[in-house]
């Protein structure tokens, strides 16, 4: 299954951890007709809807060709064949699982139930997103340093040459914008850590939020020194044995920086915030610490967020979704929904 946004060619993100959504009625495996990958499903809504943005990505999940029809319909409305369903949330869903049973629609709902404090979930959600952008720029700096400042061939090493990438330095300019998003999410996402979530585990526990910070400082040389390969590449005469040097290097640093993130990641998944989730928040807490924690990312959350949800598979997006809205900040969901809207008609 790929990410939200995905382009070709991208590693998969580790299947999500499914939870069967409401309670569907057992079907039997001769009742299970697979679907017709190559209909097309008609979705009518508003763009600006959340409503309509989690339908859509349950139709990615399915892996069903959409075309999407800007509407009033709120809400909105889905059209197969002749038929024409339109309702709750959680209807069109089950009639999505109905028509379309593989890969089966397995979310983890956000609400009042949840085991886990809202923050914690956002948390991991974001460690999934960063995770995934960096070993696509991993990948890709080992694709620049294996072609030594050469165009990429199309068919088999036939000599064509791929018009999608451009020349060299064109390349790695977009490779440098794409790296300073990154680094840009990295940054804001440690920056909420520090500012909403470590006050919180420093009253539970100061010595993990002194380790936990001494943590985040061991990235900055690391990333830091990615920035200046990146630049040093973009100057230096392709295929010459700086260029190649400086590629080499280039791949070195984020192997490293992706081993650092999945350790870093991992502990704190482990044993800090696990922390968070001791606390015991009241809904009315975790409602505020939710909107501390958008408030600290605006900049993942404005210019960003089409980028962020490329790192994260649509039924992780879905569970993203549920998690903003709970914050009623209806200008910054709007704004955040326009951006997919935009994405889909690039």
């Amino acid at each position: 299954m790929g990410n939200c946004f995905a382009k070709p060619k991208k590693l998969p993100s580790p299947a999500p951890v499914p939870v069967t959504l409401g309670k569907p009625k057992k079907k039997s495996t001769a009742e299970i007709v697979p679907h017709d990958h190559h209909s097309t499903v008609r979705l009518y809504g508003t763009p600006i809807s959340s409503h309509t943005a989690y339908i859509r990505f349950a139709l990615q999940h399915k892996g069903v060709p959409v075309r999407f029809t800007p509407s009033i319909s709120d809400p909105p409305l889905i059209e197969v064949g002749s038929e024409r369903v339109s309702g709750s949330r959680e209807s069109l869903l089950q009639y999505i699982e109905s028509k379309f049973p593989n890969p089966p629609l397995v979310v983890k709902r956000c609400n009042g139930e949840d085991a886990k404090p809202w923050v914690v979930t956002l948390t991991a959600l974001q460690h999934r997103s960063m995770t995934w952008h960096v070993e696509r720029m991993l990948r890709w700096s080992e694709d620049l340093a294996a072609r030594g400042g050469k165009k990429r061939g199309c068919g088999g090493g036939g000599g064509g040459i791929d018009p999608r990438v451009g020349t060299p330095r064109m390349e790695v300019k977009k490779f440098g914008k794409s790296y300073s998003q990154l680094l840009e999410l990295m940054l804001e996402h440690a920056q909420m850590e520090e500012r909403v979530l470590f006050p919180i585990l420093n009253s539970a526990d100061p010595g993990i939020c002194k380790a936990a910070n001494e943590e985040h400082a061991r990235h900055l040389p690391i990333m830091n020194g990615i920035k200046e390969d990146i630049k040093s590449i973009g100057v230096l005469d392709n295929g010459s044995p700086a260029y190649l040097e400086a590629s080499s290097n280039l791949s070195k640093r984020l192997k490293l920086l992706l081993e650092h993130c999945k350790e870093h990641f991992v502990e704190e998944e482990i044993q800090v915030l696990p922390y968070i989730e001791a606390t015991e928040m009241s809904k009315p807490k975790q409602r505020k610490v939710l909107e501390q924690s958008l408030d600290v990312m605006q900049g993942t959350h404005a210019r960003l967020f089409n980028f962020f949800l490329e790192g994260l598979l649509p039924l992780d997006a879905m569970q993203y979704l549920d998690l903003v809205a709970m914050c009623h900040d209806e200008e910054r969901m709007s704004s955040m929904l326009q951006m997919i809207e935009e994405s889909n008609n690039v």
